[in-house]
């Protein structure tokens, strides 16, 4: 499948008001708490359990060329760079781009770009394998721009090519309550701080939800920010997937590639291959 002439505007004028201003607001949020996200993730210990999938991906793909849609801080970006592929990373958010740049450089080979995720990239059908992981398709604002943005992903690759899509099983969680996972007191500005992120989950919307608080004698601060998942289902990606093109799609449980079970997997992770 390849973007006709004149696609990039037609994607465009097909985003509402209301979904790009979601987007928008959801790359501000995550400018203002990158440092606390970014002070929650142990990369190395990430990485470490991540790699073994993600090498089985490069393999099953063939890989030589990488798109990482929403990159984020970037460390999944620069892992395959590392590896000695040639990588293409995107993030929405310009101001994340710019630390990508200031946390990893810009090596030959490993090019950052700012662009959201449901948007064609300068070249498609060139890549071998694209990724959008680390919960960031279920951030999109509606189910529409997800589809657009697996379309999108499906178009970059090659015949053949794969691309990998990672949220968070939100089917697993109970209804209503919150679950805390993590507290941590860290540094942040030079300021001793405590950390505390959860997630829960009301009908088909999931909230992500973090607490700073700076823990200043004289004047001690808080900041909190709720942020919504979207519920998807494996039934819908795969028919997203399908509709855009897919030949094979097939679904993993957590990054060890166990089955996913919606009642008790606690990621949803999907491959699929263009036909």
């Amino acid at each position: 499948m390849t973007v006709p002439a004149g696609a990039a505007l037609r994607e465009k004028r097909a985003v509402s008001p209301s979904a790009e201003g979601m987007l928008s607001a959801m790359s501000a949020a995550f400018d203002e708490f990158t440092d606390a996200y970014e002070a929650m993730i142990d990369w190395k210990a990430r990485l470490a359990r991540e790699e073994p999938f993600y090498r089985y991906a490069v393999n099953l793909a063939q890989a030589r060329k990488v798109l990482d849609t929403a990159c984020g801080t970037g460390h999944h970006a620069a892992m395959f760079h590392s590896w000695g592929l040639r990588v293409e990373a995107a993030d929405r958010s310009a101001a994340m781009i710019r630390r990508c740049r200031r946390l990893h450089g810009s090596p030959r080979d490993l090019r950052w770009v700012v662009r959201s995720f449901d948007r064609p990239v300068d070249a498609p059908g060139t890549f071998d394998l694209a990724i959008c992981v680390g919960n960031s398709l279920a951030l999109a604002p509606d189910r529409r721009t997800v589809a657009r943005a697996i379309r999108m992903m499906l178009a970059a690759v090659r015949p053949g090519g794969w691309i990998v899509v990672h949220v968070l099983n939100l089917w697993r969680l109970p209804d209503g309550p919150a679950v805390w996972q993590k507290c941590r007191r860290v540094s942040l500005d030079g300021r001793d701080s405590i950390i505390v992120k959860g997630v829960h989950r009301a009908g088909r919307t999931g909230y992500v939800n973090m607490i700073v608080a700076t823990l200043e004698a004289n004047a001690p601060q808080m900041r909190h920010e709720s942020t919504a998942l979207l519920g998807l289902e494996a039934g819908e990606l795969k028919d997203m997937a399908a509709s855009a093109g897919a030949s094979i799609v097939r679904f993993f449980g957590d990054y060890q590639k166990h089955p996913y079970r919606r009642r008790t997997s606690e990621d949803m992770i999907m491959l699929a291959r263009r036909g």
